[in-house]
């Protein structure tokens, strides 16, 4: 690489890498607090949050790479013009094409990526946060027992703790009802209590001391009490079912698996426009990347004796308002009314279209700026919102 590329280099990937840290710990943090919840009140284990975290992260990555991508390159060419570096590149016969190199190594490499993200990492990562969801509905991760309330551990056991101590290994003012698959049922009370494995996995030993049993099943004329100082009560844990099978969901499902969905005619025909559709809106985003490059540099380079942010915050809105489109077109295309390949490259052409114009104006057009009217109307704007603050007012007063 010549020094201009490592120089392009080191200012693109500094705001690139900040860009996709932030908004990746902006989005798990969002999520962090709902998952918080959503495990408290299954009663699940802490641990589990981080790893439903984990399995979100690809997601995130899919979305916040793009960003990234094009804050990293406009932030890049932003510092350029305004330190009149870019006059002088352009002065010594550099064009927007040369500069424009190291953005599109940093593009091919990313959207490489992102195509491994989504078309194969986040099928899998989706599949197993499915999947630890259903075992903190079903119990299979070890539901907690919350002190002072009734807690049903499967079908056939009921359990209420007064009181818990060191982490659960001193258990007091104890009630259990457990309900055998033979029919009938035991029920007792004691004053302390302490789980104890067993070598069956799926068998453990709830001891009891100092309490009262009563035992009912059919035959019995009544049910029939004891008291004792120590009992041992065998509990059989519940069996949780199955989660289903990776593919329930186009969310779930490989670029490869997608599309042999989508070609196969002995698939319902809603079936195979949802698959097409997610299919190629995956494509999409991924094709969407090598446009950024050129948005960027449009957006980036304000016009001549400006420092107006405008084009940071227009970038921002025009990837957020295309993906949303997307989602859109996609939606569209898997009820069937629209072929999936109309509704999502269309509107990827008009994208494409008004990128290409973009860098064009800027590139060769004299003194071009394609956002020139938008700048100005945004100079005006805030200079009228500025003249009216109550501050500004009294120091015209005072000056007058």
């Amino acid at each position: 690489m010549k020094s201009i590329d490592r120089y392009m280099a080191r200012l693109i990937a500094v705001p690139l890498f900040s860009t996709l840290v932030i908004a990746a710990m902006l989005l798990v943090l969002d999520r962090m607090l709902r998952l918080f919840d959503f495990v408290a009140s299954e009663g699940g284990p802490v641990s589990v949050v981080w790893r439903m975290l984990a399995n979100l992260l690809p997601e995130y990555l899919g979305l916040g790479i793009p960003i990234g991508l094009m804050l990293g390159v406009l932030l890049a060419f932003r510092k350029l013009a305004t330190t009149s570096e870019l006059d002088v590149l352009r002065g010594v016969g550099m064009s927007y094409g040369r500069l424009l190199r190291t953005p599109y190594l940093y593009a091919i490499a990313l959207a490489l990526l992102n195509l491994t993200i989504v078309g194969f990492v986040q099928p899998w990562a989706r599949y197993n946060y499915e999947g630890l969801r259903f075992e903190l509905r079903s119990g299979a991760l070890g539901a907690s027992i919350k002190i002072g309330e009734f807690t049903n551990l499967g079908n056939r056991m009921t359990l209420r703790i007064e009181e818990s101590h060191k982490g659960g290994a001193e258990l007091s003012g104890i009630f259990v009802r457990v309900a055998p698959p033979k029919g009938g049922w035991v029920a007792a009370t004691a004053e302390r209590g302490q789980f104890l494995a067993t070598d069956d996995p799926n068998t453990i030993i709830f001891r009891l001391t100092n309490g009262t049993l009563l035992h009912d099943q059919p035959g019995f004329r009544a049910p029939r009490v004891l008291s004792f100082t120590s009992h041992d009560l065998p509990i059989d844990l519940p069996k949780f079912g199955n989660f289903r099978a990776r593919g329930g969901r186009d969310l779930e499902r490989t670029l490869p698996e997608l599309a042999i969905i989508g070609r196969d005619k002995g698939q319902p025909a809603e079936t195979r426009a949802s698959a097409r559709a997610n299919f190629h809106f995956r494509l999409v985003e991924v094709a969407t990347m090598f446009l950024l490059p050129m948005l960027a540099l449009a957006l980036g380079v304000p016009p001549k004796r400006s420092n107006s942010a405008l084009g940071v915050f227009l970038s921002i809105v025009m990837i957020v308002t295309y993906h949303k489109v997307n989602e859109y077109a996609e939606a569209f295309g898997s009820l069937g009314r629209i072929d999936p390949l109309i509704a999502l490259w269309g509107p990827f052409l008009i994208f494409a279209g008004l990128v290409f114009w973009m860098y064009y104006t800027i590139a060769y057009v004299p003194g071009g700026q394609p956002i020139g009217a938008l700048e100005k109307a945004f100079d005006k704007g805030l200079k009228a919102l500025m003249s009216r603050l109550p501050g500004r007012r009294r120091k015209r007063g005072a000056a007058a």
